[in-house]
């Protein structure tokens, strides 16, 4: 698909190097022949929270409420909000519906404020396929994970 004038593309992906483990987050965003990169890592965490902070850090560069059309592979992350169990979470106190604490909730919250900024659609691919610009996010969320010296995930509980 192509890109129009006034929507970002963004391609993400999270990393991790087991899991629970070093992890790392990649994305790319497009618009207007611009492209910028961005990665980071963290030194224990989970590779579901990667995912979901992979979209959280594109999305918070963005300087003004915009379209924005997410490419992930990230079943997760689109299963949450296309098949609206992020507003269902919500909804019911962070609980799932076995009434359980819902997992990544503080990145779930954070995603939901950006939701509410943004016009975001969805767009899944399979990973590790040969999608170039899903390679890259993964390349890019490797070696961030992979660098010495990571913050901690505060948000991780084991």
């Amino acid at each position: 698909m192509t890109n129009t004038d006034d929507t970002v593309l963004i391609h993400t992906d999270g990393a991790c190097l087991g899991n629970p483990g070093p992890g790392g987050y990649g994305a790319i965003l497009s618009m207007g022949g611009n492209e910028r990169e961005i990665a980071a890592g963290y030194a224990l965490t989970t590779n579901n929270r990667m995912e979901i902070l992979a979209v959280i850090a594109a999305l918070e560069t963005l300087t003004r409420p915009c379209r924005a059309r997410v490419v992930t592979d990230s079943m997760y992350v689109r299963d949450a909000i296309e098949k609206r169990w992020l507003a269902n979470w919500k909804r019911n106190g962070w609980k799932t519906a076995a009434k359980t604490d819902v997992k990544n909730r503080d990145l779930w919250m954070r995603l939901d404020a950006l939701l509410a900024q943004h016009k975001v659609t969805l767009e899944w691919v399979r990973g590790h396929t040969g999608h170039p610009l899903n390679e890259r996010c993964d390349a890019l969320a490797r070696k961030a994970a992979q660098q010495r010296g990571l913050p901690k995930d505060e948000g991780y509980k084991p």
